[in-house]
């Protein structure tokens, strides 16, 4: 199943939505690379880049909150932090072993969080943006 930003997961917002189809496109290239059997070889470039764009799409998200002055920015933050937190969990022991089928499980649910993440609030927060 490939992940597509449809009108459902739009936020209207240029960068994040930008920044959700840079995220989509490196699923979609690990989820391509494992049905051809090379998710395992493709595993360490993936989380990498999953690394480095949490910590950037996070942050640029929590800086427009912050300008905005949008009312859910601490509960945003929590979620972000605490969705960093389980992400670096599941790269550490993904590198530590050898990625297993689990391990890939486990990612890609990770990554299904992030998807209901943007269907739910970052939808709250392009209608606040959209109001401001």
């Amino acid at each position: 199943m490939k992940y597509e930003i449809t009108k459902e997961l739009e936020t209207g917002n240029a960068m994040i939505d930008r920044e959700h189809r840079e995220l989509f496109g490196a699923v979609n290239q690990l989820l391509d690379a494992c049905s051809k059997g090379q998710g395992r070889a493709s595993m360490d470039s993936a989380v990498q880049f999953l690394l480095r764009y949490v910590n950037t799409h996070f942050s640029n998200e929590e800086q427009l909150q912050r300008n905005a002055k949008y009312p859910g920015l601490d509960s945003h933050k929590l979620f972000h932090a605490n969705y960093k937190k389980t992400l670096k969990e599941i790269v550490s022991n993904i590198s530590a072993n050898d990625p297993s089928m689990a391990d890939l499980g486990a990612l890609n649910r990770h990554v299904g969080l992030l998807i209901s993440h943007i269907r739910t609030e970052d939808k709250k927060l392009s209608a606040f943006l959209k109001q401001s």
